[in-house]
């Protein structure tokens, strides 16, 4: 679908790495791989903010015999040297270590903190960059980096959830704010291999409730006649205090035979609450290439039962990649086809969307209520 207002806020050249956190402790040259899928949220000053993962990469991962990857520890950062007779590189982000397989275990090429961005109220523009609020780093569970935050605002006070990855576990933590800008680790609260935690943006009968989306290795056979396929799935999950999560007993967002998606699928906007009921964006995956086909897709649940869908749409996407949004950038480009949605908030008679495009840069999109039959 094409919309009138469409466009990139932010894009790598805009992050200024004398602020980087590497900057202390690594004497090699850094560059911005990616400044990229966002969290967003409205602020109390009625300004958006979105919180961008910047992905800064070593410009010269390769020295020698050896391939890098920039890793935290408690005495700062530092750098983590491979045989590259002992990896696999056929991803510009990653690489897979021979030794694991057939088991797959990674290193990174860069590692991801966030960045707090003010945009006006609309998002089109650039109010003020948060360098004194970054969120990078601090303790063994996010050794190789801190990802793809989502926001949500319940009673005032603001939860963001994140990916954090490390040697210990690829797991969700969650951070809180009184205000918007300044956050305060709360703990883990999904443990290795669940992301794309999205927190309903209220309570239901005094129980939170959320989106997750495991993802294993291993998955079972759907059976010929099923109308599903195998695969990682969208989960819900409710949570008395959002510390403690109990999934539902029975499976929610699946891909389909016959949907715009068979690869993977997974959580894109907190769910926020309309007079429809409870609105959510999501990425489905074509498989195409090593990567894939990332599009946006969106669902209603009830208001009062979340475990029923009102309305999904699966087949047509809300969103695809644009490639002339990132011509003045191309240059960077080292994916294609990647829309990745990651916020949401109202505004009048339509939704200003955050998304990441092609793990580049952050794009909004305001997208009329028309669009999605509200």
């Amino acid at each position: 679908m094409t919309f009138k207002t469409d466009k990139l806020v932010f894009r790598p050249g805009d992050v200024d790495l004398k602020y980087s956190p590497f900057k202390k402790d690594l004497r090699t040259e850094t560059f911005v791989l990616g400044a990229f899928n966002p969290g967003l949220t409205v602020l109390p000053n009625g300004n958006l903010l979105i919180m961008v993962r910047v992905a800064e990469a070593l410009k010269e991962p390769v020295v020698g015999k050896h391939i890098h990857a920039i890793a935290w520890n408690p005495e700062g950062y530092c750098l983590e040297a491979y045989p590259l007779n002992e990896v696999i590189r056929d991803d510009p982000r990653k690489f897979t270590l021979k030794k694991y397989l057939p088991t797959g275990v990674m290193g990174l090429t860069s590692l991801s903190w966030l960045l707090p961005v003010e945009l006006s109220a609309d998002g089109l523009q650039v109010v003020e960059i948060h360098y004194d609020k970054i969120i990078s780093p601090d303790r063994s569970s996010q050794e190789y980096g801190i990802e793809d935050a989502r926001i949500s605002i319940i009673e005032g006070k603001y939860y963001m959830t994140c990916c954090t990855v490390s040697s210990e576990r690829h797991a969700t933590s969650l951070f809180t704010s009184t205000d918007g800008l300044n956050y305060s680790f709360a703990g883990i609260i999904l443990d290795h291999q669940n992301k794309d935690m999205l927190i309903f943006e209220g309570k239901i009968k005094d129980i939170y409730y959320a989106f997750t989306r495991p993802l294993g290795a291993l998955y079972f056979d759907t059976g010929m006649q099923s109308e599903y396929l195998a695969g990682p799935s969208i989960n819900l999950a409710s949570s008395p205090d959002l510390l403690h999560w109990k999934p539902t007993d029975f499976p929610f967002i699946r891909s389909k035979r016959g949907s715009g998606f068979t690869n993977r699928i997974g959580g894109g906007t907190p769910p926020i609450l309309t007079t429809k009921g409870w609105l959510a964006l999501f990425h489905g995956v074509e498989t195409k290439g090593k990567v894939g086909i990332y599009r946006t897709y969106w669902a209603m649940m009830d208001r009062e039962n979340p475990h029923k869908i009102l309305k999904i749409e699966d087949k047509e996407p809300l969103m695809e990649s644009k490639s002339e949004l990132t011509e003045d950038i191309k240059d960077q480009i080292y994916l294609n086809d990647v829309v990745f949605t990651t916020g949401i908030v109202e505004a009048g008679d339509h939704y200003i969307v955050a998304s990441g495009e092609l793990d580049l840069a952050c794009r909004i999109t305001h997208i009329p209520k028309s669009f999605l039959d509200l």
